[in-house]
């Protein structure tokens, strides 16, 4: 009996031991659990919120609204455009394959632009956007519009683009933009910050010299969806920032007239203002149509410019590296006044060709031009004249003064990643680039712009400017800085020893121009208003053999890539000048009957234009 109350006891104690036991779990879970609930509900009750409304709500980048280009006059040369664009997120899409081919007969889409798509979506993540179309027609669009019941995942999307009106007249000023790829995404910053599936940038010229100011700040939409991700609502929308708009020197009408007179011609024209520096017109030829890189070009195209043998690609103004030939002999005769080795009552007898230790140097006219003085020699262009004072001048002292005249050094500095050198030689660069002494006939044939020596068709431009402004240091420009308050009469820095070596160059000029036996006399121009002071040059791209010179054939007869380059440098008014240009044309065959009668037809129309330019610059100065 006994034994029988201490089991039952012993039972109890066991009952109520294992009651509290389970009692104090109980107890402590629901602590636990209301503790959970409290941090839950209370403690981290914004990160749930948040994570509810990214459920709930979507936010979403524009593509941002890239800055204008516009010309002197205000007109667009570089704008946008809305384009209608087709994105698919493929992670939220519930049947990929539905979808595609769905998209595929709305889209009307040929079997290789549908294997493109396929072939960009295996490249990305399933969290990254597909752009299936960056630029539909509104037809297209409307119709997607009309079935996003049935397309989920699927956005359409109102983009803005790139557009350029004057398709090929600009492409070698300002470039182009194309889909930002991951090496520019890396290299600057602004777009990594703004980018966007679809975003377009900068590749070459101003476009990308400038893409830090252009590219603008992404439009931001928040909006609400539904449990299948479908948009029910909009509930902000933060506007960004457009990018910056460019004013340039240039003038659209004088811009197109080069491109007209260097079609179906590889080359450049160049035109500036010889007081402020200001570039009217840079024109490279042949150009091509930027309009084609913007939404990816096709491999058709992208072949036919890229295989074209006058090469389209070449920047011929700033990156094309030629014997300036005759249009160097200003400089010269300028050099050989300065240092006074020569003056104006200097005289060679020309009979052809000079003769000097067993080498022959010819005289462009087979018979020579007789006795000549220095006038005489710049307007019939002797080159036996100019072998004789570059003889007696040496190429080290012609050297300094190119230089100082612009030639073989950027004009742009660093505006253009493209931009080259060019190539003035002396003594000491021959002996550190190919490791030998100079010789007297390099110094002989450097006198009339041949042998080593290279410039470009905008360092020619330059040179031109600073002789024509009575030789005055400027600085050229393309792009107008409303900060840039600096007048013309800031930039005087004579670059001459005695200002009149200056206008024995411009008077020589002129006689080149507009005398009879002148060069270019058959293109001058008799009425003051447009008249013109300029010198021809013609640069040997391979060396004439005797037998050549003999046959003495035809610009016409000459293979193509044999013939001479033509060139040729003036400035006008001649009384007050203000405008100066250089024209190369390759393979032209001579400057007096190629590039020089394209200056007369250029002048015409800057000088007419020119009244219209100045009303834009005396609004400017008197804001200053």
């Amino acid at each position: 009996m006994i034994n029988s109350s201490s089991d039952n006891v012993k039972k109890l104690n066991s009952i109520n031991r294992r009651m509290f036991i389970t009692g104090s779990l109980k107890f402590f879970i629901m602590v636990g659990i209301i503790s959970r609930l409290f941090f839950l509900q209370v403690k981290e009750n914004k990160k749930y919120l948040t994570l509810s409304d990214k459920n709930r709500i979507r936010e979403w980048k524009l593509a941002p609204v890239r800055g204008e280009f516009h010309d002197y006059f205000g007109n667009v040369i570089a704008g946008n455009f809305e384009a209608y664009q087709l994105h698919v997120i493929p992670e939220q899409v519930e049947n990929f394959k539905y979808v595609i081919y769905r998209l595929k007969d709305l889209l009307e889409l040929s079997d290789s632009e549908f294997k493109k798509v396929l072939k960009k979506k295996k490249e990305i993540k399933p969290w990254e956007t597909l752009i299936v179309s960056n630029n539909l027609s509104w037809d297209k669009f409307s119709k997607i519009n009309n079935h996003l019941y049935d397309l989920n995942g699927v956005k359409p999307v109102i983009s803005i683009s790139r557009n350029y009106p004057f398709d090929e007249n600009f492409t070698h000023i300002i470039g182009y933009v194309s889909q930002a790829n991951e090496q520019d995404i890396e290299n600057t910053e602004l777009i990594k910050k703004n980018f966007v599936p679809g975003l377009k940038v900068g590749k070459i010229g101003l476009e990308k010299s400038f893409e830090e100011k252009l590219i603008g700040t992404n439009d931001i939409e928040r909006y609400e969806v539904n449990a299948y991700g479908r948009r029910i609502s909009q509930l902000e929308f933060q506007k960004g920032k457009k990018g910056q708009t460019l004013k340039l020197t240039v003038d659209t009408e004088i811009q197109k007239l080069a491109n007209e007179l260097l079609k179906d011609k590889a080359g450049s024209i160049c035109v500036m203002d010889i007081f402020t520096g200001e570039v009217i017109a840079m024109h490279s030829s042949p150009s091509f149509d930027p309009n084609l890189f913007v939404f990816g070009i096709s491999q058709d195209n992208w072949q036919i410019i890229r295989n074209d043998p006058m090469k389209p690609l070449l920047n011929k103004t700033l990156q094309g590296r030629y014997s300036p030939g005759s249009t160097l002999k200003p400089i010269v005769a300028l050099s050989a006044l300065e240092n006074e080795i020569i003056n104006t009552n200097f005289t060679v007898r020309c009979t052809g060709k000079t003769e000097l230790y067993d080498q022959t140097y010819h005289c462009w006219k087979k018979e020579g031009h007789g006795y000549v003085s220095l006038r005489n020699a710049m307007k019939m262009s002797c080159d036996t004249y100019f072998y004789e004072i570059a003889r007696k001048l040496g190429v080290d002292k012609l050297s300094e003064t190119a230089k100082k005249f612009g030639l073989g050094k950027k004009v742009f500095d660093n505006l253009f990643e493209i931009e080259k050198d060019g190539l003035i030689p002396n003594t000491q660069w021959k002996k550190n680039a190919l490791g030998k002494g100079w010789l007297l006939g390099e110094t002989i044939i450097t006198g009339i712009g041949q042998g080593y020596i290279q410039t470009t068709p905008i360092q020619l431009c330059l040179m031109t400017a600073q002789i024509a402004n009575g030789g005055y240091k400027i600085y050229p420009k393309i792009v107008i800085d409303d900060k840039d308050k600096i007048k013309p009469s800031d930039y005087y820095t004579p670059l001459y020893k005695n200002s009149r070596n200056i206008k024995i160059i411009q008077d020589a000029m002129f006689g080149s121009t507009n005398e009879v036996m002148g060069t270019s006399y058959r293109s001058r121009i008799d009425n003051p208003k447009y008249q013109f002071a300029g010198k021809t040059g013609t640069a040997q791209v391979k060396k004439i053999t005797e037998r050549e010179r003999e046959l003495d054939l035809k610009t016409s007869e000459i293979p193509y890539e044999q013939r001479d380059h033509a060139l040729y440098i003036a400035y006008g008014p001649y009384v007050n000048p203000r405008y100066a240009l250089s024209i190369v044309v390759e393979h032209g065959g001579n400057g007096s009957t190629t590039a020089a009668p394209m200056a007369k037809r250029l002048f015409k129309l800057i000088i007419d234009r020119h009244e219209m330019r100045q009303s834009i610059n005396q609004k400017k100065y008197l804001e200053i």
